[in-house]
């Protein structure tokens, strides 16, 4: 499977969660070897204005925040393009999920979901979406751009039951017809995150019912990370749910040590 990463998202750009250091070695080392590593490009800053403000776009760049954000960005729209021909994982952050078109909070700079849906939408990829946001957290500010956009259609997955909360997920899918699904795959809901509900091997079945999903809905599919806060386990349940959206492939393979990274 191919993965959209840059080294720039090794930085630690601020002093929350989603930037703490070794967050993304933690990925990283258990899923290299595994898969093809593909270098994020940024986001021209058209394509983020057809989703935010210019005056959110400047007040990002006031905080000092704007290449990396962008980074995140194009990297979740390179996923998107890759992810209508096969599956595709963008191993980005900053995390995006909680902002809107006029203002962000909750680690998220720019919406990079939003953004990659409407690069699609636009250049006419596309006629219709599926959203299926599975970290612990609403994620309003993908509601709030998308609201009055009828191409998009958005489950934000929520239970107090792990059963509950797969069969959710699954009779959403079952009933969505979309062009592509696009999975804002945040990890905070395992068991030894800060949510303590989900299973490592849930997040393999989650993958597994998008692919099948993609399969019997002859749709694209792709992955984004949002949130996720064990450096412990959050490795392994990213691979968990690549595994599920690739047959099973890469738990059967065995791991090529990663390179020392920078």
């Amino acid at each position: 499977m191919k993965i959209i990463f840059h080294q720039d998202f090794y930085q630690v750009y601020t002093s929350d969660p989603a930037a703490a250091p070794e967050r993304m070695q933690s990925i990283v080392t258990i899923i290299s070897g595994r898969c093809e590593f593909v270098e994020a490009t940024p986001s021209d800053e058209d394509d983020l204005a057809a989703v935010h403000t210019r005056s959110h776009i400047d007040d990002v760049k006031r905080l000092g925040l704007y290449d990396i954000s962008a980074l995140a960005a194009g990297g979740a729209t390179q996923a998107a393009f890759i992810g209508l021909k096969e599956p595709c994982f963008a191993l980005i952050r900053p995390p995006g999920h909680h902002a809107s078109a006029d203002r962000s909070w909750g680690f998220c700079y720019f919406n990079n979901m939003a953004v990659a849906l409407e690069k699609l939408k636009r250049e006419k990829a596309i006629e219709r979406a599926f959203v299926l946001d599975i970290d612990l957290h609403f994620g309003d500010g993908t509601v709030n751009i998308f609201q009055r956009k009828e191409y998009v259609s958005i489950f934000n997955a929520s239970s107090n039951d792990r059963k509950g909360y797969l069969k959710g997920i699954a009779k959403e899918l079952a009933e969505q017809q979309s062009d592509i699904i696009g999975i804002s795959a945040g990890f905070d809901n395992h068991r030894d995150d800060w949510g303590g509900l989900l299973e490592t091997e849930d997040y393999m079945t989650i993958g597994e019912m998008v692919r099948e999903a993609s399969e019997r809905g002859n749709c694209g599919c792709f992955a984004i990370l949002e949130g996720g806060y064990n450096h412990q386990v959050l490795g392994q349940n990213v691979l968990a749910l690549l595994d599920g959206l690739e047959h099973g492939h890469l738990f059967n393979e065995e791991p090529v040590p990663p390179k020392q990274q920078g």
